[in-house]
């Protein structure tokens, strides 16, 4: 559109010397401790203490689900185990737990009342296809979305780009140099966005992407609904679609069946009028149960959902994803009544908060309940695709994928104000953002990178401690095996 091509968009490289257009300078040995969290783990708490904790937390997030399907925990807690990225991805709770308390000089009234993302990492983000029909690359996981301190969001993701370059055995001085790229590129774009306000306007597209994010957003164009559907269902006997039946897919019996389609029922009502497509679409085809998500949904039930799409031809039949909602990881720091009373259940939870983050949500996305447990549903598109790190092994190639990341994530932050909905967040984020920095900028950049230093160390110890204590059987709910 007219609009989006008047959207300036400024490339890395760019921001100006400090951000990206300049290899770092030797490490600063001189960097002060950074407030809160890396002093008190470091030196408060001894190992055991420190194993404890790490214990206590998961085990108090997760203990429902560990009794509801521990073979589908022990898988996850082994995937875990891998390494201390996997570690990091898995134990969002103990993040937030070491986040609550700590002394956030940049959150405020309203800075801390913000939309997050709630479980930001260097492998939440990717390619989708917008509501509007272009291929965009952002933020794609809202499982843990929130509304909470806007640093929570940064400071998660710098750690986990401290560990991944560590796993890629990049100096410290580089590593520095990525993460000080990521929240240049953060704060510039919500600069950007004071000055223009035009964060609806804003996305990574293929007019607006270069190198490896644009060539993701490229490659993502080659998928197609059919290679999907082809995938998951079969052509039956009677010349319709049903899902094929194997490894991970679970019949259901009429009972539960009847119980999902009186959820699915009801969900049609939670997408929104403007959303909505002609009387044809959405008829129920199969119905399966699903197990075998990643590290961050194990355990939680979910049910595939095959309908008819916008026409009767098979190659436009969609797949739904009806998943129960988990309780947000921020959500067990944040004591606010106001924000607790907003959300119906976790499910609604979950679709309100990615249609606020997102400025052009999937129109199958909507919410439901059964059996008095939330749910959300959202289609399984073959155009999601999650960003892949194992070929960027140079700080070089990293830093500019690492400065779209940063604009990525201030997008997220800014589309999700009283533009979106003002009943929850009654005010521009990215105009308090900027009052809450002032004129300290260089300052708040610095701590971030102290931070994501610092508690990427703290991660590697609680992997090695975590690793430990699942090993020797000392979380009780899965010491069987």
């Amino acid at each position: 559109s007219v609009e989006d091509r008047n959207c300036p968009f400024v490339k890395p490289g760019d921001v100006g010397g400090e951000a990206t257009g300049e290899e770092p300078a030797a490490a600063d040995d001189e960097r002060s401790l950074m407030p809160g969290i890396v002093e008190p783990v470091q030196q408060h708490e001894s190992p055991d203490e420190r194993q404890r904790k790490i214990v206590d937390v998961l085990v108090d997030a997760f203990s429902e689900l560990m009794a509801a399907d521990p073979d589908a925990f022990r898988n996850k807690f082994r995937k875990m185990a891998a390494g201390p990225f996997a570690f990091y991805r898995g134990s969002a709770p103990l993040f937030y737990a070491d986040m609550e308390g700590e002394e956030d000089r940049w959150a405020d009234e309203r800075t801390s009342r913000v939309w997050i993302q709630g479980d930001l990492h260097a492998e939440n983000f990717g390619t989708y296809m917008a509501g509007d029909g272009v291929f965009v690359f952002d933020v794609n996981d809202f499982d843990e979305a929130y509304l909470g301190h806007f640093t929570w969001d940064i400071k998660r993701m710098v750690a986990s780009v401290a560990l991944l370059g560590w796993m890629k055995a990049i100096s410290d001085a580089h590593i520095a140099w990525l993460i000080e790229t990521y929240v240049r590129a953060y704060m510039e774009q919500v600069h950007y966005f004071v000055d223009s306000d035009r964060d609806h306007a804003y996305s990574l597209r293929l007019e607006t992407t270069d190198g490896e994010v644009r060539k993701m957003l490229l490659e993502t164009r080659l998928n197609t609904r059919v290679d999907l559907l082809n995938n998951t269902t079969l052509i039956d006997e009677g010349f319709d679609r049903r899902f094929r039946r194997g490894p991970g897919v679970r019949e259901l019996d009429d009972g539960e069946r009847g119980r999902v389609q009186a959820a699915y029922d009801a969900y049609l009502e939670t997408i929104p009028e403007a959303k909505r497509f002609r009387s044809l679409t959405y008829q129920v085809k199969d119905i399966v149960g699903r197990k075998g998500f990643g590290i961050g949904s194990a355990g939680l039930p979910a049910y595939n959902i095959l309908v008819e799409g916008p026409t009767q031809a098979l190659e436009n039949d969609v797949v739904l994803s009806m998943k129960q909602g988990n309780v947000a990881a921020p959500s067990r720091i944040v004591h606010d009544e106001r924000i607790e009373r907003y959300f119906k259940h976790h499910g609604h939870r979950t679709a309100v908060s990615q249609r606020a983050l997102q400025a052009h949500a999937d129109p199958w996305l909507g919410y439901t309940e059964m059996d008095g447990v939330g749910f959300v549903v959202s289609e399984l598109s073959p155009y999601v695709e999650d960003l892949d790190w194992s070929d960027l092994t140079e700080p070089e190639e990293m830093a500019p994928v690492l400065d779209y990341l940063g604009r990525a994530t201030a997008k997220v932050h800014c589309v999700a104000d009283e533009d979106s909905d003002p009943t929850i967040v009654g005010f521009q984020t990215e105009d308090v953002i900027v009052e809450a920095v002032g004129g300290d900028e260089k300052e708040f950049v610095k701590e971030m990178v102290d931070f994501g230093t610092g508690y990427s160390e703290v991660a590697r110890d609680d992997h090695r401690l975590f690793v430990d204590a699942f090993r020797n059987g000392q979380i009780p709910e899965l010491s069987g095996q």
